[in-house]
C-alpha cells in the first residue's frame, strides 16, 4: 500500500503536469520528507503550486486529480483546497497555491513531486516559520486550570458538552504540553499536538483512558487531570484547587 500511495502521487503529479496551468506538486508528511512514516492508514496530503493566474482551474474542476483515480466523494472545505476520497480508497487532502502566496503560509518542509523545470525548487521549503510549542509553565497550568474551572462549572449548569470539552479537551491539551516540557519528548506536528503523541509521550498516553473517560464522567477526568498536573510537579494555586475540589 505504501508504494501503490506513492506511484498515486506521482500519477496525480503526471496530472497536473498535463495540464500545463503548475510549476510544482509537493508532498507533504508522510509523502513528502517523512516516508519512513508511510503505512497503509496514510493519507495523500499535497500541494499543487499554479502557475500565476491559475490557481481556481485547479479547484474548480478536479478531472486532473479523477485522471488520475477516480473519486468517490470529496469536498471543498478551504478556499485554497479540497479533500477527496478515491474509489479504491485512498485519501487526499490537497490545497492549492500560486507562488506568491506561499509567503504567508506556515507548513512544515515538502517533497518535491514534480516541478517544471523553470520552476525553483525552494518551492518546496516554507518561508514563515512554524507555530512552536510554548515553553511557559505558568500559562500552561494556569490555562490548564481555567479550563478546569469553567468546564466543571458548565457541568453543574448542565452543559455536559462544553464541560466535556473544557476539561478532557482544553485542559488536556495544556496537559500534553506540560508533559513534553517534563518528558523532553520531541517535537511532535506543529499543528496538532495529538498526531503520534502514543510514540512520542508513552507515560502519557497511558493515562488517557483515565484523562478521557467521556460524556458523563467530566468530573473523574478533572480529577484525574489535576493528579496528572500534580504527579508532574506543576505549581498549583492553593485557592484555585480549594474552588476546584468544592465543585467537585
Amino acid at each position: 500500500m505504501s508504494d501503490l500511495l506513492l506511484q498515486r502521487l506521482d500519477t496525480i503529479a503526471a496530472r497536473v503536469a498535463a495540464t500545463g496551468q503548475a510549476l510544482a506538486v509537493i508532498g507533504l508528511g508522510s509523502v513528502g520528507l517523512d516516508t519512513a512514516r508511510l503505512d497503509a492508514w496514510s493519507d495523500l496530503d499535497f500541494f499543487v503550486i499554479a502557475a500565476p493566474g491559475h490557481k481556481a482551474r485547479f479547484l474548480n474542476d478536479l478531472d486532473w486529480l479523477a485522471q488520475a483515480h477516480p473519486l468517490a466523494w470529496h469536498f471543498q472545505n478551504t478556499g485554497d483546497g479540497h479533500k477527496a476520497l478515491m474509489a479504491d480508497g485512498v485519501f487526499c487532502e490537497f490545497a492549492v497555491f500560486e507562488p506568491a502566496e506561499l509567503e504567508a503560509i506556515p507548513f512544515a518542509p515538502g517533497r518535491v513531486v514534480w516541478r517544471r523545470d523553470d520552476a525553483d525548487p525552494a518551492l518546496a521549503r516554507p518561508r514563515r516559520a512554524l507555530p512552536r510549542r510554548t515553553n511557559d509553565e505558568t500559562w500552561i497550568v494556569g490555562e490548564a486550570l481555567a479550563c478546569l474551572l469553567v468546564g466543571l462549572a458548565r457541568w453543574h449548569r448542565g452543559k455536559k458538552l462544553s464541560a466535556l470539552r473544557f476539561v478532557q479537551g482544553h485542559a488536556v491539551d495544556r496537559l500534553v504540553e506540560l508533559d513534553a516540557l517534563r518528558s523532553h519528548a520531541l517535537e511532535g506536528d506543529p499543528f496538532n499536538a495529538d498526531r503520534r503523541l502514543e510514540d512520542r509521550q508513552p507515560a502519557l498516553a497511558a493515562e488517557l483512558p483515565a484523562l478521557l473517560p467521556g460524556y458523563e464522567h467530566t468530573p473523574d477526568a478533572a480529577r484525574a487531570v489535576l493528579q496528572a498536573l500534580s504527579v508532574r510537579h506543576a505549581t498549583l494555586d492553593a485557592a484555585v484547587l480549594a474552588r476546584i475540589h468544592a465543585m467537585l
